[in-house]
């Protein structure tokens, strides 16, 4: 059925927190059906109420009628008209009272009886089971907690073990055996399994603790794939619970007035569809519930019997999910071990908590020299940690068997060999795009003394993303440009201006007097990074969305706040303070501008660079910023600096064109004068 919402049973299996997370979805959902139906069945018995008390007032009205003609009447015959006329009525009014009393049973057994099952049956046993399901999911997380609690040493169960064959050997009755287990064990349900096996060596003991845990995995697991499979059904018993008391009222009034036949009786009402494929749908789950309870039963077990086949760990994984118990400390003396869930995205290592809806960075996998190594810790089994020494952290972490700890401890050190997760040196690209910026006004300089002007071709607007490109989250100061403008240069180096205030990267004072057209706008500097085109309003979007959720990932609050100076000749980001320019962009550099869709304080353009070899592509780059004004008035700004840019240029072109023209009647002015010999210049008259 299109447009039905259901949860996959693997999940149940599973216990992710995002499958908990849909759970509670679902059960909300059920929880709000529940009461919406509630409410139904309430106005329904109004209905039903209000037709009974129509019937007996029929009914009543009808002996009434007949009460007439024993009524003593002073000035009334006893073969008067009126009395004869009301007992005809009585008689109609008792057939009409029956057919009041027969809708009242229809809508008895057609309107209240459904919703009274939905809610008892279907309903009922959704909220009945969801608490039986967090109960055993709670059963089962402190047998799980009791059974890794369970030490290497065989000391305590030794101890154990003798007093257990001390007890028996004397004789003692279960009277007194008994609360002796259960204080020597401290579990009851441990202590009761190994009463039932009456036998007390160190290897029962074991065994209590895994069977136990192994019943309360059952026990959850199969009450998860229950309540699934019920939310699933109620998906679609919801549709026919609503419909069928209302098409229950409408057959019964159908038969009580016995007319318009035509008009209520409808295909649509007569052809339950939602029924036949929900009994396909529960025929289908049943037969998915029974292959799964054959076939992965060996999941149920913490570390596998001896019943389940071997299978080796996967040492070449690069992502891996699972539940791990975190050490961590409570005072300086103690610690603590908690369940939680871990997973590896973007080469950092996270933990997600069951009741969270995303997870939190625990270790960032590509600092250089971090690795993972079992240890021995707590007197725990299968612990490993994952070191860093660069950040000097150290992470104690438990899994639940030993292939899954070896698992782990390969998929960490792979992502580390790997590097997951490419990192940038922001100085290193911004200098880039300042060495661009460089050779883009050497550049123009030249093609201007040349009197041409040389055009960048534009690439087709088609998705241009880079996925893997880096990400850049700061601007470099002045210094860094003059080191990177003199490291291009031949000859010894010159001496650099301390105070970072050299003449060609400070913004002049006048500077709005001498260009056509000048705006300023405060902006913050969010991030930037490369990208394959030119153009277009989604590319930019995307990128925005990338720089974002980066800054959140690796927790990057700084921002450079700057003055925008938007003006007909380029785009400049200046220092408040010391109003040295940060980064300049060349107008005729800027190709594709765009404001965020949703957050208008958000925009980014497009920059063009120059290739430095002849006949090379040039690279593009998306720079972010966010503003205290709407990012549309910035856009707006660019757009009429380009206009006033090209009107100055079509201006310039006009000029340049006179003076050539000029020259040249000069030119042949001259040249006329020379060819004409002075023997042929007529005299003055």
């Amino acid at each position: 059925m299109p447009g039905i919402e259901k949860m996959h049973l693997e999940d149940a299996l599973e216990d992710a927190p995002q499958t908990r997370s849909l759970l509670g979805v679902f059960e909300k959902d059920a929880m709000t059906l529940r009461k919406y139906t509630v409410t139904m069945q309430n106005i329904c018995s109004k209905i039903l109420n209000a037709q009974r008390e129509m019937c007996t007032a029929t009914q009543a009205l009808s002996i009434h009628l007949k009460s007439y003609e024993k009524q003593n009447f002073a000035l009334e015959g006893d073969n008067s008209i009126l009395s004869s006329t009301l007992q005809q009525f009585s008689a109609y009014l008792d057939e009409i009272s029956s057919l009041h009393q027969i809708l009242a049973t229809q809508l008895g057994d057609s309107m209240m009886y459904p919703l009274n099952k939905f809610i008892q049956a279907d309903l009922d046993e959704v909220q009945k089971m969801s608490e039986l399901y967090q109960m055993s999911s709670n059963d089962h997380e402190q047998a799980l907690i009791r059974y890794m609690k369970f030490p290497k040493k065989k000391e305590a169960d030794q101890k154990l073990k003798q007093e257990l064959h001390h007890l028996h050997h004397e004789g003692s009755t279960p009277e007194i055996m008994y609360p002796i287990i259960s204080y020597l064990i401290d579990d009851s349900n441990v202590a009761a399994l190994l009463w039932d096996n009456r036998r007390f060596n160190q290897t029962d003991v074991d065994g209590a603790v895994s069977n136990w845990t192994v019943k309360c995995g059952d026990n959850s697991d199969m009450r998860a794939l229950h309540l699934f499979s019920s939310l699933n059904a109620l998906q679609y018993k919801r549709k026919m619970a609503l419909l069928e008391p209302l098409i229950g009222y409408m057959q019964a009034h159908k038969g009580f007035f016995d007319m318009s036949k035509e008009a209520i009786v409808r295909p649509d009402t007569d052809e339950f569809l939602v029924q036949c494929e929900l009994n396909e749908e529960t025929k289908n789950t049943v037969e998915l519930v029974d292959n799964l309870e054959k076939n992965i039963g060996y999941l149920y077990h913490v570390d596998k019997s001896a019943e389940t086949p071997f299978v080796p760990p996967d040492l070449t994984l690069a992502q891996k999910a699972g539940y791990l118990f975190l050490r961590s400390k409570i005072t300086l003396l103690s610690t603590k071990w908690e369940r939680c869930y871990f997973f590896i995205q973007g080469g950092n290592l996270m933990c997600q908590q069951k009741d969270e809806l995303a997870g939190s960075l625990v270790l960032d996998l590509n600092q250089e020299g971090t690795f993972a190594e079992p240890a021995d810790v707590d007197d725990r089994r299968f612990t490993f940690h994952v070191i860093s020494p660069k950040l000097k952290k150290t992470i104690i972490l438990q899994a639940e068997n030993a292939k899954e700890a070896d698992e782990w401890i390969a998929t960490i050190n792979n992502v580390v060999l790997d590097g997951g997760y490419v990192k940038t040196d922001t100085s290193k690209v911004c200098i880039f795009y300042w060495m661009n910026n460089v050779n883009n006004e050497i550049d123009t300089a030249v093609a201007a003394r040349s009197g041409s002007t040389q055009y960048l071709a534009s690439t087709p607007a088609e998705s241009g993303f880079l996925p893997d490109a880096p990400i850049s989250f700061d601007l470099v100061t002045p210094t860094d440009l003059h080191k990177a403008f003199q490291s291009t240069k031949e000859g010894p180096p010159k001496r650099i201006n301390p105070f970072d205030e050299a003449a060609d990267i400070v913004v002049s004072e006048n500077m709005e007097e001498c260009s056509a057209f000048c705006q300023t706008f405060n902006v913050r500097f969010l991030g930037s990074m490369a990208v394959r085109t030119d153009r277009g309003e989604q590319l930019i979007h995307e990128t925005i969305r990338q720089i974002m959720a980066a800054r959140a990932i690796h927790n990057v609050f700084k921002m450079t706040e700057s003055l925008l100076i938007v003006s007909n000749e380029a785009m400049r980001l200046v220092d408040p303070a010391t109003k040295s320019i940060r980064s300049e962009f060349l107008l005729e550099d800027i190709s594709y501008w765009a404001v965020h869709k949703e957050n208008k304080r958000l925009f980014g353009f497009i920059s063009r660079t120059r290739s430095g070899e002849e006949g090379g592509h040039p690279t593009f780059a998306c720079h972010v910023f966010e503003c205290n004004t709407t990012g549309e008035e910035i856009c707006q700004a660019i757009h009429q600096a380009t206009k006033v840019a090209y009107q100055v240029l079509m201006s310039n072109l006009g000029h340049d064109i006179d003076a050539v023209q000029l020259q040249t009647d000069k030119q042949m002015h001259c040249d006329t004068d020379t060819l004409i010999p002075e023997n042929d210049i007529p005299p003055p008259e």
